[in-house]
């Protein structure tokens, strides 16, 4: 009974163990990944087949749509890696929460655009009309700049784009008034009518079946130095994770190149 009682304790040891490995998996060929619905998990179920048969590795797609949530659970060793956010965000939440996690790789742009229910043409806006925007902090500067270079709005020469808010607003002829809401609420806001104008994440505005190419009365100027380029983040030190470079490596491949452009046509963008 003692030997029978010691095998048992053994074998509940080595189970135990067999499951503490990191990001919640116990096989080393099984990757988890956080990622928005539209674009990101869709493109990571194209990955998913690929990075089967040319890595054997299994991966394990977690959608969620909460922004604030992803980088917690990538912190606390819930998920390998996610996939859904631009390197401003990333490096706000780093910053404000002291999160040790890393940027992996860069993947794709998703174009950010203004919509409109009623207005058709930029010349159009009204006075005083209301533009819905991200209460992210981390997009402010991004939904300005786009403003500014349509020549709606002027922003303060003593602030970078990217760091600008509403108050480095300089000139607005037009009486803008801006309103916060939670970004993935922005394209509910758009379709339930709210507001004049409505600036919606390509990702949230794809799920609503809006094409920025097609459907923004107002889009983001896309070029090499776009700095909200949407990257895979993971734990620091498992940026070498020879799980971690074969997602990259599948992502960056030339089959996931032509779905997306096939599937998204301009609506997001592959970058090398």
């Amino acid at each position: 009974m003692k030997k029978l009682l010691i095998g048992v304790l053994a074998l509940f040891l080595a189970v135990g163990l067999t499951g503490c490995g990191s990001g919640g998996n116990s096989d080393a060929k099984t990757l988890t990944v956080s990622a928005t619905l539209d674009p990101h998990s869709k493109i990571l179920e194209e990955a998913k087949p690929i990075l089967k048969e040319k890595y054997d590795i299994d991966l394990n797609i977690k959608v969620l749509d909460d922004y604030y949530i992803f980088n917690k659970a990538l912190d606390a060793g819930e998920v390998d890696a996610n996939y859904f956010q631009h390197r401003p965000f990333f490096e706000g939440e780093v910053e404000e929460h002291g999160y040790k996690i890393v940027e992996a790789a860069g993947i794709h742009l998703e174009p950010f655009g203004f919509y409109s229910q009623t207005i058709k043409n930029i010349q159009d806006i009204p006075n005083g009309a209301e533009v819905i925007i991200s209460n992210s902090i981390a997009d402010h500067g991004r939904i300005l700049g786009i403003l500014a270079d349509a020549d709606i709005i002027e922003l303060s020469d003593d602030v970078e784009t990217l760091d600008a808010t509403v108050k480095d607003i300089v000139s607005n002829p037009k009486n803008l008034k801006f309103t916060e809401i939670k970004p993935e609420l922005l394209a509910t806001s758009y379709q339930n009518g709210e507001g004049d104008l409505v600036a919606i994440n390509g990702n949230y505005a794809l799920q609503a079946d809006l094409n920025p190419t097609q459907d923004a009365l107002i889009i983001e100027t896309v070029d090499e130095d776009n700095p909200y380029i949407n990257i895979v983040a993971v734990k620091k030190g498992n940026e070498n994770d020879e799980r971690i470079q074969a997602l990259i490596d599948v992502l960056k491949s030339d089959e996931i190149k032509t779905f997306v452009e096939k599937e998204y046509k301009g609506a997001v963008l592959m970058v090398d």
